[in-house]
């Protein structure tokens, strides 16, 4: 089992992220189309971006091969077999567990010392990928901005020589004020050997600029150049190399680090934000509090305490002053008011940075570890599912394996934007992906140990079509080797009593008419005389099952399955019975039910009342 969990979890991992490669890439194909960039320089970054995409592959592999592992146990009846000989599923499974655990260990090593350092150099390259200026493909009959300050239009090419006809440029300098507009001929265009500067030689062409200025800024009459030339060359700034970013500012992100320096940069953004904390609360009491350094604290005290007794009205003291002097007074509060608040405005801004940072660094060493435990998680999930299911190969794994990742996935991103937002704990952000995810592999591992079929397709099939009223037609064939003959005129026998009870019984209870709702709902009342005819019915096909005869054999796929307490009642509980009447539509609609169920009764009997007598013709025809 082991090595066939390990063949398979290569394949699926590298095909895992083979696909979340493709996504990614899918995101960045406008920052690396068109670049000219080298294949060494893609060949580092794809590099680069596989390593940074390992933990995100590593859970998707343990589900999707554990779940093909044990289905194929479980197909070939392998599983059944260790089963029997008294291996419980659990101590089946210990030797996968171990490799899962191992290779949750692995994922948490990868991403504390390997991924962070590929998550810096995939970003520096990147962010210098997107710096990089565009391949230079001058287009024809448009406008091309590949150039920076450039307008460049070119109304033919030719594709040999390079040579370029009909040329018109729109050059920014400062602004559209002073823009100048080349008109030529025909023109080349060539790269530096430094890959740094375009030389652009023109022929047969004019050259308009405006010579506006700042001190002939309010000048309407503003004087403007005109050149005309036979042949020109310009020199354009065009950078056509690949150089890398800086890394200062990238290394500094919660992606590129540990979490050694995680916690450290952490324990450091918590004593920068209680700095600015403990300034904020003194700087607030030197300016509510501020007093004259010749005035003591008891006195101080004192005098504030006579105050309050004397409840002074600052109103009174305001209208006794002048109304100049209550003009500035009030200037002066509102001035020292609009400071404070913006000061508290600033420190809130600096406070949210700082919280905001944070917990981007708490929330980065939580997913090193979440992400490590999804691997165990989604190997009881993905074994337990395969040995219910039991279906191998690549098709009903797959299916359930992408359902399992997206519930995954949009667990973990809710909960990591809303922990990033501040609206969550970071710890329940983090949390609840697998909050949701270890019971429910609880409850696929229980009901996997106790061979439960609440994963069972053939059975949610039969309840539904039980439900709807659908039934599958019998098939019996002839066996190859009979152990005994059946009992020709004891079935014969047999059958014509089912006959007689049959019509006795639809004339007992009137199957046609529609019976009374408060009876079906209200008085239970079991009828077990269709359950007994069938056991007998079957009995007799199933003795009969054992005929050479090809004719007896016809006659017996004709018998229908007939439902036996589906025509009585809606439940076989009573108080289902009257909760189903008491709720209206599904009272009528269980009712309805019902009824179609009289009425195939009554034609399944008259099938097999026509089928008895065909087969016992066929007996007395065989015993002559």
């Amino acid at each position: 089992m082991l090595r066939q969990f390990s063949a398979l979890f290569a394949g699926t991992f590298f095909i895992s992220l083979f696909v979340l490669m493709m996504q990614f890439v899918w995101k960045l194909v406008n920052d690396l189309i068109g670049k000219g960039l080298s294949l060494e320089v893609l060949g580092q970054f794809f590099w680069y971006m596989g390593l940074t995409m390992v933990p995100q592959a590593l859970p998707l592999a343990v589900l999707l091969s554990s779940l093909i592992t044990m289905g194929n146990l479980g197909e070939s009846s392998e599983l059944t077999a260790i089963k029997a000989s008294g291996i419980s599923l659990v101590r089946c499974l210990r030797s996968l567990f171990l490799a899962s655990v191992f290779i949750a260990c692995c994922s948490f090593y990868f991403q504390n010392e390997i991924g962070p350092n590929a998550t810096s150099q995939m970003r520096q390259m990147l962010f210098s990928m997107r710096q990089k200026s565009p391949e230079l493909e001058i287009p024809q009959g448009v406008f091309y901005n590949g150039i920076p300050n450039c307008n460049l239009y070119v109304q033919r090419k030719d594709m040999e020589t390079g040579m370029l006809y009909g040329v018109m440029i729109y050059r920014m300098t400062q602004s559209y004020e002073d823009a100048a507009i080349i008109l030529a001929d025909s023109g080349m265009l060539q790269s530096t050997a430094e890959k740094r500067h375009l030389l652009l030689t023109l022929h047969n062409g004019e050259w308009f600029e405006n010579m506006r200025s700042q001190e002939l800024a309010g000048n309407a009459n503003v004087p403007y150049r005109r050149e005309s030339f036979t042949k020109k060359v310009i020199v354009l700034d065009f950078d056509d190399g690949f150089n890398l970013a800086e890394m200062s500012s990238i290394s500094q992100s919660a992606l590129a680090q540990g979490i050694d320096e995680l916690r450290f940069h952490i324990d450091s953004i918590r004593s920068a934000g209680d700095s600015i904390g403990r300034e904020l609360q003194n700087s607030m009491r030197q300016s509510m509090f501020h007093e004259p350094s010749d005035i003591k604290k008891k006195d101080s005290l004192h005098a504030v305490t006579v105050t309050a007794k004397k409840l002074v009205s600052v109103d009174s003291i305001m209208q006794k002053l002048p109304l100049g002097r209550q003009k500035d007074v009030l200037q002066r509060v509102s001035n020292k008011l609009t400071l404070a608040k913006a000061d508290l405005e600033y420190r809130s801004l600096v406070a949210d940075d700082y919280n905001r940072s944070e917990r981007e660094c708490r929330l980065e060493v939580w997913k090193k570890y979440t992400l490590s435990l999804t691997c165990v998680i989604f190997f009881f999930i993905g074994a337990s599912l395969g040995a219910i299911i039991r279906k191998g190969g690549l098709g009903v794994p797959v299916i359930i394996s992408v359902l399992v990742f997206i519930v995954f996935y949009i667990l973990d991103n809710t909960g990591f934007r809303m922990a990033q937002q501040g609206s969550w704990t970071v710890a329940f952000g983090r949390g609840l992906a697998p909050g949701v995810l270890i019971p429910l592999a609880a409850f696929v591992t229980y009901k996997a140990n106790k061979d439960s079929v609440v994963f069972n397709m053939d059975a949610y099939r039969n309840f539904f079509m039980a439900l709807l009223g659908m039934r599958q037609k019998r098939n019996i064939s002839s066996k190859e080797v009979v152990i005994n003959d059946p009992d020709y005129l004891r079935d014969a026998q047999r059958l014509a009593d089912i006959n007689m009870q049959l019509a006795a019984y639809a004339e007992e209870h009137h199957l046609v008419r529609l019976p009374n709702p408060i009876t079906v709902f209200f008085r239970y009342k079991p009828d077990h005389d269709v359950e007994r005819m069938s056991e007998e019915l079957e009995a007799v096909i199933d003795d009969l099952g054992n005929t050479r005869d090809r004719y007896v054999l016809a006659y017996l796929n004709q018998y229908p399955i007939v439902s036996e307490k589906a025509h009585t009642r809606p439940f076989e509980t009573p108080w289902m019975n009257v909760a189903a009447a008491i709720l209206l539509p599904l009272g009528v609609v269980l009712y309805i039910r019902m009824c179609r169920f009289r009425l195939r009764l009554l034609r399944d009997m008259k099938q097999i009342s026509r089928t008895n007598e065909q087969v016992i013709e066929r007996i007395r025809t065989m015993e002559k």
